[in-house]
């Protein structure tokens, strides 16, 4: 079979594409799953880019998405011929955190999905939604769940909240769905006029183009009659999060889950405490979230945005087009 693996120190002339054994029939509660789809995340990027280190030939993507081949003995939960997606921490299941590294992650701490068959135990899948393709249910893993976790498993969304998203990327496309699929209002910031106009299109209510505008999150506090922002989706980091804080409501939330502006910086805590604000650090989701997460997309029909797709072949094109930031939600790898 063919599959991508990523040559120390990393960057995107040292993905190679190569022959592999085929992996076998399952074992003991394991699947076997041809694997169809995969989307690129900031992290795959961060991997495959040498930014973040892995082991020589380490197979890249976090994201899997495919069908059931065979199963395993004991296996009850699929059979052959189940579309499956796989989850970001297959070792975490439901439940507080239990994980603070990304040790057991496919495409970084073991290996990932840029190939065409894995056997893997049943529990690092789940089902997909209802009629998606392999392309959409592989944005699901990451930057779905983690929308779904910050807004609705930790921010508790409710119909009539008001939400801040930063940016067109594939997270925060997810949240602004998600939260007009609950009942929402979106506020949402982009340095493209063009893409803020696509935003508007999914359902966003009012949009800032923070390059004309650096005082973004004053703004946006100024569409709520200065009451501010209940569920601010962080995605900047140290870069963003002071009119982010300018932005939220006392007592209100703030999710932080990127660090595009970079992993250090200050942080305004006087302006923090004084608004007694909520700033939940989290990465993903787990396996219990996931499989809430389908069924929510099923009852309501929210399919992910898609901006383009590539052939496994093309991976070094498609990190690149990543790292161009012209796209608006996700991009992916279908073969």
């Amino acid at each position: 079979m063919k599959g991508i693996t990523l040559r120390t120190p990393g960057g995107l002339d040292r993905l190679e594409l190569i022959d592999m054994p085929d992996p076998g029939a399952p074992g003991p509660g394991e699947v076997r799953v041809r694997v169809h789809a995969s989307s690129l995340n900031y992290h795959d990027y961060g991997v495959v880019s040498g930014r973040m280190a892995t082991e020589d030939g380490r197979i890249p993507m976090s994201d899997g998405a495919g069908v059931v081949e065979a199963v395993g003995e004991g296996v009850t939960e699929f059979k052959d011929g189940d579309p499956v997606v796989s989850c970001f921490f297959p070792d975490w299941h439901e439940g507080p955190p239990t994980v603070s590294d990304f040790s057991t992650t496919p495409g970084d701490g073991v290996d990932g999905y840029a190939r065409e068959v894995v056997v893997r135990p049943a529990t690092w899948f789940t089902h997909t939604p209802v009629n998606f393709s392999h392309a959409e249910a592989a944005t699901l893993t990451t930057a779905g769940l983690t929308a779904w976790r910050a807004l609705v498993v930790i921010g508790g969304l409710k119909a009539g909240d008001v939400v801040l998203v930063l940016g067109t990327g594939g997270v925060s496309v997810f949240a602004l769905q998600l939260a007009k699929a609950m009942g929402a209002t979106v506020i949402a910031t982009s340095s493209s006029d063009e893409k803020l106009e696509r935003v508007r299109a999914l359902g966003a209510d009012h949009t800032i183009n923070y390059r004309k505008h650096e005082d973004w999150g004053v703004r946006a506090r100024g569409w709520t009659g200065g009451r501010g922002i209940d569920h601010v989706v962080e995605v900047g980091g140290p870069g963003t999060l002071a009119q982010s804080i300018a932005a939220v409501r006392i007592g209100g939330h703030i999710s932080l889950i990127g660090v595009l502006t970079g992993r250090a910086g200050e942080v305004p805590t006087g302006a923090l405490m004084a608004k007694q604000v909520r700033l939940q650090g989290l990465i993903v989701g787990n396996r219990r979230q996931q499989m809430d997460f389908v069924r929510a997309l099923e009852a309501t029909g929210l399919r992910p945005v898609i901006d383009r797709s590539f052939g496994l072949t093309e991976i070094a094109e498609a990190f690149r087009y990543e790292a161009s930031g012209a796209h608006f939600g996700k991009i992916c790898l279908e073969f």
